[in-house]
């Protein structure tokens, strides 16, 4: 079912829709200068292409989230599609993130898009 709240990119894997903050399922994003913390192996790359990556696909919508829960910093943890086009395995696919496979729910991004998360 498409979201009737508009959407904002905070960075390459994680949208606001109204209040509620979205992390991308499976995948990790290169982090915006000084938001990778100490001791953390954050994704390489550019987060501004990861986040522009991001913003051209939500922009496309309608969006529909299936939620799978919260993480420890209270963002939702979900599959987000623009059309058929899931998000996710899209920021996969053209080098904006990297996946996860601790983050992966039940599997679910690892599912939709085999072959990019081999690579």
């Amino acid at each position: 079912m498409p979201i009737e709240t508009a959407c904002t990119v905070i960075d390459g894997d994680t949208i606001r829709c109204g209040e509620e903050r979205i992390r991308l399922l499976g995948i990790d994003a290169p982090e915006m200068p000084g938001s990778c913390a100490a001791g953390r192996e954050c994704a390489p790359g550019d987060p501004y292409a990861a986040a522009d990556s991001l913003f051209g696909l939500v922009e496309k919508g309608p969006l529909s989230i299936i939620r799978f829960k919260k993480d420890r910093y209270g963002r939702t943890l979900a599959i987000i599609r623009s059309g058929e086009v899931d998000l996710s395995c899209q920021q996969i696919k053209s080098g904006h993130a990297v996946y996860v496979a601790r983050w992966d729910q039940d599997n679910a991004v690892r599912s939709t898009c085999p072959k990019a998360v081999q690579r």
